[in-house]
């Protein structure tokens, strides 16, 4: 471990954000707090209504927590990619392209905020406090779901991330098209997808598979079938959709640095 060269530098980035103690505390505890606010609406929603969507407020916990554990942990471990446009606009990323490594590991080693490790341990505290919390049904299978979920999740929101980050090889300025899907997204999947309606549930939900994030994973830990009428068996589809979104994040990559030309710096 100690020879591979992503740990060294991922560790001299780390070094090197704490010795500013100050401001990595101050960042530390306004990642946290923020991440409460979040969490925090969902409750002040149940001050006036008693269900979101045709689900109780123990079951829109769970579906929460699904949510804010995925995306924490691709937020964490692969957000900073979306500064990729400022290394294509400045000519960093040639610096990177010349090293004999992964170009996107170098990038997230390099950009690593580790100011969010706060952000995914409280999101990870919160989901234990759901499962507590709602009327799982536990079997087996629910078992190995409630751990898989929010690594697929997080593998999902990590490929929306690197997807709309890629976008920068052709469109340098396209941070704000990036945000609308990676913390829209987010906000999508922090609710159950019954509440949405019309094209815009059909898009996000079963288009761009967010509903695979947290609702038909919770639905499939709940023991309930999906109001809208998608088949049970689809519950448990997001390893699968995670697996597809990874695949297709890749190729995107791949193909972004093929077209890269270098600003010649």
């Amino acid at each position: 471990m100690a020879d591979n060269p992503y740990l060294r530098v991922l560790a001299a980035t780390v070094r090197g954000q704490a010795q500013y103690r100050a401001s990595f505390a101050l960042d530390l505890v306004t990642a946290t707090i923020l991440a409460a606010v979040d969490i925090g609406a969902i409750f002040m929603l149940f001050r006036v209504t008693r269900s979101l969507g045709g689900f109780a407020w123990t079951e829109v916990i769970l579906i929460t927590a699904l949510s804010v554990v995925a995306f924490s942990l691709a937020d964490g471990l692969v957000g900073e990619i979306e500064r990729l446009k400022v290394y294509v606009r400045t000519g960093l990323l040639d610096t990177v392209l010349l090293r004999p490594m992964s170009a996107l590991l170098q990038l997230l080693v390099l950009d690593f905020a580790s100011r969010r490790l706060g952000r995914i341990v409280q999101a990870l505290v919160f989901y234990g406090v759901a499962l507590t919390v709602a009327p799982v049904v536990w079997t087996p299978g629910a078992v190995v779901l409630a751990v898989v979920a929010p690594i697929a999740g997080a593998v999902f929101f990590g490929s929306v991330f690197v997807v709309f980050a890629a976008l920068a090889f052709w469109w340098v300025d396209s941070g704000d098209v990036g945000s609308a899907f990676t913390y829209g997204g987010r906000d999508f999947t922090n609710y159950p997808t019954s509440m949405f309606g019309g094209w815009f549930r059909g898009v996000f939900a079963y288009g761009l598979g967010f509903a695979t994030v947290a609702y038909l994973p919770a639905l499939a830990l709940l023991g309930r079938s999906d109001p809208l009428g998608v088949p049970d068996p689809l519950r448990w589809a997001s390893p699968a959709v995670a697996l597809l979104a990874f695949l297709l994040a890749r190729t995107v990559w791949r193909a972004g640095l093929r077209h890269y030309g270098s600003t010649g710096s």
